[in-house]
């Protein structure tokens, strides 16, 4: 349903549940914050740029998501993405990118495609989760230590330099750093209720204030922040810009597409809730747009954010609204405090933020994982971490689609049958008849389609002495594609030269459905189909018969055995 979430709630609105939604929102606007800032300036923009985001694209996935508890905004997993973009095209070229990304979102929610995201395999996702955390962690060295140096974007030359300037480090810069990190992983054990990285946030710009450090801070890095909205600026499109950065515009739509539906599934399992795909994309394609032309960055539905909304009681996209005019408050009365923060801190937030998006779990149990999906999840990692994420998220699908068509083909099971007809007589005696020499029949199990094929064909070449009769028990065959039907239809053109007749016995619906949308079946041929042995069998024994042009006394055998 392209219905947002918030028509619904609407239904049984209370002032108890507004009173709840209004303090969620708050509170999560206060968490919203810091990080906002830090996202914004680890992807190489301005701190600004992650407001402007977090208020612009937070609103409209509020207003209009398919989940009633979303909060948006920047999040971690773009900041690889942003950073990339902003190297190679500069500021407009990520803005002309967020552009169309938003586009290819509303694209994808129009067609449905709500459902299909969610197939992307498990070792995918948390291949490129993990390796977008080493990534921000790796960038986030520099203002944890204090160094004044030039980093190199390429993660081995970036930790190169690291290690040859490790002892010009600022230990100012490293205290606060720590202190920061201690605060945000030890408040939550005193008390969950108080935002941890706000607290730190406070009491590292007050002790930068204090003892006067001498350690970069917002202000000194950013002198030129403004305190409101930016009017809207629409990007200067071009053919041969678009054409370029197509390929960055859907690798945000894809990651922003992922991370939201994400997002509503675990809010879906927090809440009981039953969130709306293909509207959550529309309305995450029209945030992106917007973003875009206030000079924000990509936006998505945001784990933490969304997750500290449900716990502080926000059960409608009321709280998300509520989060977003809170932050266009606290950005126009804020600012000039905003721009005391230090850097360090910020960058404390990010490695923790690292640390908590990474699948570090994975790593232990990766050895008892199927060989194909720890060799996806690898490779989908290490290509984050070294190369880009267009590339690792194009290289796992095409691996694990490949992986995944040899595993099915190897389940899928094309062999030889024989049955034994036996029956009792008043005096007990038993006797058996084997199927004649001339009648063949062979069963196909599992999954009919371009991946087993080739087994298939290998099959009906090898038959040594050719039948009169070829029995295809497709049974256990519940899904069929072109390319089999291709392969069915050479045997059919391989039985009519030698003579051969083809019989098709208990076909299920969905290849029945290929054959007779392909004319393999039609009103003339229908008695080659099947659907008991016993049926199938008399008519092989008539066309042999019928070919031998005699009659064989074949007793009336109601039992049947495979052998």
């Amino acid at each position: 349903m392209l219905v947002p979430k918030l028509f619904t709630c609407f239904k049984s609105y209370s002032k108890e549940q507004f009173a709840k939604d209004l303090i969620s929102g708050i509170i999560v606007a206060i968490i919203a914050l810091p990080l906002s800032i830090a996202l914004a300036i680890a992807s190489g923009v301005s701190p600004e740029k992650g407001l402007y985001t977090a208020i612009i694209a937070g609103f409209l996935i509020s207003l209009l998501g398919g989940s009633k508890v979303q909060i948006g905004g920047p999040t971690g997993a773009f900041i690889v993405i942003v950073y990339g973009i902003i190297q190679k095209f500069g500021i407009e070229g990520l803005t002309i990118a967020t552009f169309m990304a938003g586009f290819f979102l509303i694209l994808m929610g129009i067609f449905k495609c709500g459902n299909m995201i969610k197939y992307i395999p498990y070792p995918i996702t948390t291949g490129f989760t993990s390796g977008i955390a080493v990534t921000i962690f790796s960038t986030q060295i520099k203002d944890f230590l204090g160094l004044n140096i030039d980093i190199p974007s390429e993660f081995m030359h970036k930790w190169i330099v690291y290690f040859q300037n490790l002892n010009s480090f600022n230990i100012q810069s490293l205290l606060i750093g720590v202190t920061s990190i201690l605060i945000i992983i030890l408040l939550p054990k005193i008390n969950k209720k108080v935002p941890s990285t706000l607290v730190a946030i406070i009491f590292c710009t007050f002790a930068t204030i204090y003892f006067n450090l001498n350690i970069d801070t917002i202000g000194s890095k950013f002198s030129n922040i403004p305190s409101t909205l930016p009017s809207i600026t629409v990007p200067n499109l071009n053919i041969n810009m678009i054409i370029t950065l197509i390929p960055s515009a859907i690798t945000i739509a894809i990651l922003a597409g992922i991370e939201s539906l994400l997002s509503a599934v675990v809010a879906d399992g927090m809440v009981g809730g039953n969130h709306r795909s293909n509207m959550e994309l529309v309305a995450q394609g029209l945030a992106n747009i917007a973003s875009a032309l206030f000079g924000g960055i990509p936006a998505t539905g945001a784990i933490a954010r969304t997750a500290a909304n449900i716990k502080n009681g926000g059960r409608t996209p009321i709280s998300g609204i509520v989060h977003s005019i809170t932050l266009i408050l606290f950005m126009i009365i804020l600012m000039p405090y905003i721009k005391l923060i230090p850097m360090a801190s910020l960058s404390a937030i990010l490695i923790v933020v690292s640390y908590n998006m990474g699948e570090w779990d994975v790593f232990k149990k990766i050895h008892k994982f199927p060989k194909s999906d720890s060799l996806v999840f690898l490779t989908v990692f290490l290509l984050t971490v070294f190369f880009d994420l267009v590339i690792s998220i194009c290289v796992g699908i095409v691996l694990s689609s490949f992986l995944f068509m040899k595993r099915m083909a190897d389940v899928t099971d094309i062999r030889p049958v024989s049955y034994t007809y036996e029956d009792v007589d008043e005096t007990a005696f038993e006797y058996k008849i084997q199927i004649p020499k001339d009648i063949y029949i062979y069963e196909i199990n599992g999954a009919f389609f371009f991946g087993a094929t080739d087994k298939f064909i290998k099959t009906m070449k090898s038959m040594n002495d050719l039948p009169k009769v070829l029995i295809l028990k497709m049974s256990n065959v519940y899904a069929m594609d072109a390319t089999a039907y291709n392969a069915l239809e050479a045997t059919q053109d391989l039985c009519d030269k030698n003579g051969i007749k083809l019989l098709i016995l208990d076909i299920q619906y969905q290849p029945l459905k290929v054959l007779k949308k392909c004319g393999f079946i039609n009103n003339k041929n229908q008695d080659i189909l099947f659907k008991d042995f016993d049926s199938v069998f008399n008519e092989a024994l008539n066309i042999v018969n019928s070919y031998y042009d005699k009659q064989k006394d074949i007793p009336q055998i109601p039992k049947i055995h495979t052998a």
